[in-house]
């Protein structure tokens, strides 16, 4: 990883890491459970977390940040951002975060454990890369950030045919 995206990580793991912004997300965690329990289809819930939830200024580029729990024993699916780099940590639990530029798909296994290195908790992916959870036996919290705000964050599914383009 190039010096300045550890910088970067190493910036955002400061910022969620302080014990008020924990109290704030962990609020915002019991309002994802709920809506993830409404919904026993759905492999994951999310929701936005204001910028002014931190205290200190995020990094240069960051335009919005999120919690998502991905649901235990399932795989996402596969996405993509084309117009946003995402940033994400494993905030509670563990998984394995897959990205696929081609080819086949490179795991990422990711911890919560606060002890391990931060290239063991976070994952930094570029505009247009392919990725997904991949979850064992139990709910995975992350916190993600990305270089858009959310209104204007695109996702970009796999076409459901060959002849057709990523679905918005």
């Amino acid at each position: 990883m190039m010096k300045s995206e550890t910088r970067i990580l190493n910036a955002l793991d400061r910022a969620v890491s302080s014990t008020p912004v924990r109290k704030r997300i962990t609020a915002i965690i019991r309002r994802v459970e709920r809506k993830l329990r409404a919904s026993p289809e759905a492999a994951l819930a999310w929701e936005p977390i204001p910028l002014n939830l931190y205290p200190e200024p995020l990094p240069e580029g960051i335009r919005s940040s999120w919690v998502f729990i991905l649901r235990a024993d399932t795989t996402t699916g596969a996405e993509r951002h084309p117009n946003s780099h995402q940033r994400m940590m494993s905030y509670r639990g563990s998984g394995d975060f897959q990205t696929r530029r081609t080819g086949r798909w490179r795991p990422h296994p990711l911890t919560s454990d606060p002890a391990a290195a931060v290239a063991e908790r976070w994952i930094s992916i570029p505009p247009g890369v392919w990725h997904q959870g991949v979850v064992p036996a139990e709910d995975w919290v992350v916190v993600s950030f990305h270089t858009v705000p959310e209104e204007e964050l695109i996702e970009e599914r796999p076409a459901a045919s060959p002849r057709e383009g990523p679905r918005r």
